[in-house]
């Protein structure tokens, strides 16, 4: 009879565990579901939140991982996602068109608003050389410039101390590291690309205006600001003879767009080709490795010094 009353009383112990187990990881699934969403619209704005708020915060990339950011337009899902987030920030600069028209529900920023942007003279002559023209337009691709980084840094954790102000240390914490990281990242770059033997490097698409601007070095790239643009035989041709005049070793193309174009001009000039990453997006595989933008930005500084044979 004890016996039994034993193992009765073990069961009720059990049973009072077990029962306080999963009380506890559903009280856990409700506080993880209850986190404020934050959705952000370009992988760098991305990479700032995931390290500023370490999992704090329940952070959503709208762009999926591997879509061109220039093209890209959300789906309705997508679209209720973002209406419920707590906050949004999204890159503007004209890269994100369906902005215009949807009616946010909470907070939202417009990075491009508190960023340093700069004109960018483009000549557009693609698929039609005989109407060639010069205008000057915005290039949206200022997170290539790392002072602009620091300050979307910044304005962001003003953003996520407002939404859960009992993190605000750890926020603040995490922003010194990471503008500390984005410093150290500017000095190698300035170190790396001082002494270069080369000037010019060819791309496919005009996105590293703010990289040669900071750190002196040209771009001739084969379309504009649009990957998309298809580029005219005059512009190809001007590109070969371009490359072999300055007698290039490398040129470049992104993982979004076609590499017909540039890789015919390679076979032409019997070049190399290699990839760099204008950090709109990254790809699925990017994704999968888990790189930030400190690692691509760091692998695009290898290829680039690279190319320009920099001591």
């Amino acid at each position: 009879m004890k016996d039994f009353r034993n193992i009765i009383f073990v069961l009720i112990v059990a049973l009072f565990l077990l029962q306080m187990f999963v009380s506890k990881n559903d009280k856990e699934l409700e506080a993880q579901n209850k986190k404020p969403t934050i959705a952000l619209s370009t992988f760098s704005l991305y990479d700032i939140a995931l390290h500023v708020t370490q999992d704090t915060l329940n952070i959503v990339m709208i762009l999926p991982f591997g879509v061109d950011a220039h093209s890209f337009e959300p789906t309705p899902k997508l679209m209720a996602k973002i209406f419920n987030s707590s906050l949004v920030v999204y890159s503007g600069a004209g890269l994100e068109p369906w902005t215009e028209s949807f009616e946010f529900k909470n907070r939202v920023i417009d990075m491009s608003e508190n960023v340093k942007l700069k004109s960018l003279h483009v000549q557009c002559n693609a698929n039609h050389d005989h109407h060639a023209h010069n205008h000057g337009t915005i290039d949206p691709h200022y997170w290539l410039d790392i002072k602009n980084m620091i300050i979307a840094t910044n304005v962001m954790t003003d953003e996520f101390i407002k939404i859960a102000p009992q993190n605000q240390k750890l926020y603040k914490q995490n922003r010194d590291s990471y503008i500390a990281m984005l410093n150290k990242l500017d000095e190698k770059y300035s170190n790396r690309l001082k002494e270069c033997k080369k000037e010019t490097i060819i791309v496919n698409h005009n996105a590293f205006s703010f990289l040669s601007k900071n750190y002196g070095f040209e771009v001739e790239a084969l379309s504009g600001l649009s990957p998309e643009a298809q580029p005219s035989a005059k512009s190809m041709v001007k590109l070969i003879e371009h490359v072999r005049e300055h007698n290039l070793s490398t040129i470049f193309f992104e993982s979004f767009v076609s590499d017909k174009a540039i890789k015919s001009i390679a076979n032409e000039a019997k070049v190399s080709v290699d990839v760099l990453q204008p950090l709109g997006n990254i790809t699925a595989d990017e994704a999968d490795k888990k790189l930030s933008y400190e690692d691509i930005m760091l692998d695009n500084l290898d290829k680039i010094s690279k190319a320009l044979e920099c001591e």
